[in-house]
């Protein structure tokens, strides 16, 4: 017997994968992370990530309004939301290019990239969202302090020697050993994330629009 699927379920599906999605960042290939830093050495002055003519770019002056702690947690949720737009730019193209030959799900899958999330079957998706759920759980411990020893008025207090993006995952030893080298690889991977971000945004958004497939654009 086949399932029925409602549109509900489908949308209540997609919520579930968006919501998680960010803790596959866990395992992107870039590495941001390097340096173990104290919390009192990380400040705007020498933040990796700014470049000419730009320079450090923050126009409503978020950087100069916060303290230490705060600004560590702005860096690691840009280097976390990067490295999603930059998987999620690479999923859109690439499932789109695939849709109806890939072995996966019998190459049901098809349509704007937008819509593959709804299509996936009911048992995959859980599996999907477990593996993101587990990736952003060794994340969080990683990374930030224990709920249970900071205080409630300080929620995602990050450990004082954890450097933003940095969660030990180099599997390729692609981390430079030099200070100035990591900080060019830092900003590379900051900028790359950056402009992934506006491009994810804007496949989201075109696709929304008219419903057809970001591949489907190119080639009209």
């Amino acid at each position: 017997n086949n399932l029925h699927i409602t549109p509900q379920y489908k949308m209540f599906k997609l919520a579930l994968i968006s919501a998680l999605a960010g803790s596959a960042a866990a395992f992107a290939p870039a590495q941001t992370g390097a340096r173990s830093t104290s919390l009192n050495s990380f400040s705007a002055d020498d933040l990796p990530g700014a470049l000419a003519p730009m320079g450090f770019f923050d126009p409503l002056g978020f950087a100069e309004k916060a303290d230490e702690a705060t600004l560590k947690r702005y860096r690691e949720a840009e280097v976390t939301h990067g490295r999603v737009a930059m998987l999620a730019v690479i999923g859109f193209l690439v499932g789109e290019k695939v849709e109806g030959s890939s072995f996966l799900f019998d190459a049901s899958i098809s349509g704007p990239a937008i819509s593959h999330p709804g299509q996936v079957p009911p048992g995959w998706a859980a599996i999907i969202i477990g593996a993101i759920g587990f990736a952003e759980l060794q994340r969080a411990k990683t990374g930030f302090v224990d709920p249970s020893e900071t205080s409630f008025d300080n929620p995602g207090e990050l450990n004082s020697d954890y450097y933003p993006g940095d969660i030990g995952f180099d599997p390729l030893g692609l981390k430079p050993d030099d200070a100035e080298e990591l900080d060019i690889m830092i900003t590379k991977e900051l900028q790359n994330g950056r402009l992934a971000m506006l491009a994810a945004a804007g496949f989201l958004a075109q696709e929304a629009v008219d419903g057809k497939g970001i591949l489907e654009h190119f080639s009209s």
